[in-house]
């Protein structure tokens, strides 16, 4: 829920209400319910609210607690707000909501900064407490938090167009750069593409006082080792945490919830485990397009099995191909980041159209990654080499080779890839390659690719997506699953293997689907044309970040310049352009 924004000034000079108004337009559609603007001289916070729990003016933020001189913004839901309500108040304390936003308040007064390890749920929040900023995002990045930090100020807000609007340095940070061309689209945290936009790292803490020094502090970090199950009680705990993990994020709730229904195992079974822990009228929504030659736009055939066998009450939407381009430009405006995954903008509308019926969704994201799910994990495996050149092959964009031959010689400032790459897989506590692959993954590049995008796209429309998959003591759990076990079947073993008699067979055992776009995935006619005007462009030439002679040899031949996870290089470059376009550009 929500878009916050704010800033804490070191200059000794008042924040100038102008700047929090600025950066409250920019995040307006995160929270279209109520706005609230709060003020102290050098500190200063703005909050847009989707109203999701407590939708009385009690829950209105910035929250300020006048007994214990608190201030609080926060973006997310806290799970387990209801029993660390009773545990609080068993402490002493007084609440004058019934929100979540308030529990943290109080947590933090309690326990300080370690209020974060006992907060269940996704968020990015920010605590003024007369001396401090206190800053804190949950421990899998579900919630963004992004940051502009100079010798006058430390300014903050759920997305970086908010930042842009009050002045940064919009110059090409050449780290994010090459990890943005090779890691499809995945920057990892603290970097951005844009040298004066930095993000919180997840499971991250900032303590900031007012003469600008920051203590930085990670909560949480996950093992990725064997526990000493056997078999059938890795399935058994994967099941148990499973429903937990949804039966939570419905009851944390004071508005109905739906599910974005794919037609994939991922969000059929999380229907199915809705309908298990006995949830009525459950509602889902599905979208497709039209077919292009004999590729099929929709997921449909299984979707529609998943409703009537579960009697959901289901809306389904076909957007033509011809939408997809024209409403290109509104999703692009909306990604805080430049993001590939062609399904950013089918994300978009349908969120567009789920709003008008729910405030809530429950999404798969994270499934493949905590079990196993995407091809390339096998390859992996099976692939010689340094861990880095396992893991590459079958995963990086582009050579950095190549890298070198695309942009300009100013950005030839290393392989930070490799660099980031070594750092996650030297980190301790892994029993195997495998292991050290699933944890980067689930932990690290998951946060910046598919779980960025759908929270972007669905809060554009006031709509807050949560992912039970990404829940801390399933991702926890999944970890120390061998991986051969989760690998069984081509992956997703224990998903598949709580799903069987639960969901049909055809929707257990069909091939992995992406969310079809045929319109986006053929680099060829009107959306090759619209890569090549923008990458002609007088302001990407003028912009120095391209090799043009390089760009022409992969305009001209685009279906030789694809990935090794089947995705076109040529758009990578067209997205990031346009992005800077849209967003930067002005």
């Amino acid at each position: 829920m929500c878009g916050i924004c704010g800033q804490l000034r070191f200059d000794n000079q008042a924040v100038e209400s102008k700047n929090l108004e600025v950066m409250m337009q920019k995040i307006a559609r995160r929270g279209p319910d109520d706005e609230g603007i709060w003020s102290d001289r050098m500190v200063g916070f703005g909050h847009r609210r989707l109203s999701i729990i407590d939708l009385s003016n009690y829950a209105h933020q910035p929250m300020v607690d006048e007994m214990l001189n608190l201030t609080l913004v926060f973006n997310g839901t806290i799970y387990n707000y209801q029993s660390l309500r009773k545990d609080l108040i068993q402490h002493g304390y007084h609440f004058f909501s019934t929100s979540d936003t308030e529990v943290i308040l109080k947590a933090y007064h309690h326990w300080g900064e370690d209020c974060v390890k006992h907060l269940d749920g996704m968020f990015a929040f920010c605590i003024w407490n007369g001396t401090h900023l206190f800053v804190a995002r949950d421990r899998m990045g579900i919630k963004p938090l992004y940051f502009n930090l100079t010798d006058e100020a430390f300014s903050f807000a759920s997305n970086t167009q908010a930042l842009i609007a009050i002045g940064v340095d919009s110059g090409i940070n050449s780290v994010a750069l090459q990890q943005q061309l090779s890691l499809h689209g995945v920057v990892p945290a603290p970097n951005t593409i844009l040298n004066g936009v930095h993000k919180i790292k997840p499971a991250t803490t900032l303590m900031i006082d007012a003469q600008g020094k920051i203590t930085e502090k990670i909560y949480w970090q996950p093992k990725a080792q064997r526990t000493g199950l056997n078999n059938e009680e890795y399935l058994e705990k994967t099941h148990d945490l499973l429903i937990k993990a949804v039966d939570k994020r419905m009851l944390a709730a004071d508005v109905p919830i739906g599910v974005l229904l794919s037609g994939g195992l991922d969000s059929s079974l999380l229907v199915g485990l809705l309908s298990e822990a006995g949830h009525q009228d459950i509602r889902t929504f599905s979208i497709g397009f039209e077919d292009i030659g004999g590729e099929a736009g929709s997921e449909f055939e299984y979707s529609d099995q998943i409703v009537r066998r579960f009697n959901t009450k289901h809306e389904k939407y076909v957007v033509s191909n011809r939408q997809v381009l024209p409403r290109l430009g509104e999703a692009v405006s909306n990604m805080a980041e430049p993001m590939v995954g062609q399904d950013a903008v089918a994300f978009y509308l349908l969120s567009e159209q789920v709003s008008k019926h729910i405030k809530v969704v429950l999404s798969g994201q994270g499934a493949d990654e905590a079990f196993a799910g995407y091809f390339w994990y096998a390859r992996m495996q099976k692939e010689l080499g340094s861990e880095f050149e396992r893991f590459a092959k079958h995963y990086i964009d582009r050579s950095y080779e190549e890298y070198l031959q695309t942009v300009n010689a100013q950005y030839h400032t290393g392989n930070h890839t490799q660099e980031w790459l070594n750092k996650e897989f030297d980190k301790a506590n892994a029993d195997e390659f495998m292991d050290k692959v699933f944890r980067t993954d689930i932990t690290r590049l998951v946060v910046d690719d598919p779980v960025k995008r759908v929270d972007n796209m669905t809060m554009a429309w006031g709509l807050e997506a949560r992912v039970p998959f990404m829940d801390t003591a399933l991702v926890e759990h999944a970890l120390c699953i061998p991986p051969s076990l989760k690998m069984s079947e081509e992956g997703k073993y224990p998903l598949k293997q709580i799903s069987r008699g639960l969901l049909p067979d055809s929707v257990i055992d069909r091939k992995k689907g992406y969310f079809p776009m045929p319109a986006l995935k053929y680099v060829r006619g009107e959306f090759l044309e619209f890569m090549s005007d923008i990458l002609n462009s007088s302001r990407c030439i003028n912009r120095g970040v391209y090799n043009q002679n390089f760009v022409q040899k992969v305009i001209n031949q685009p279906e030789q310049y694809m990935t090794a996870l089947n995705g076109s290089r040529l758009w990578h470059l067209a997205l990031l352009e346009y992005w800077l376009q849209e967003n930067v550009d002005g």
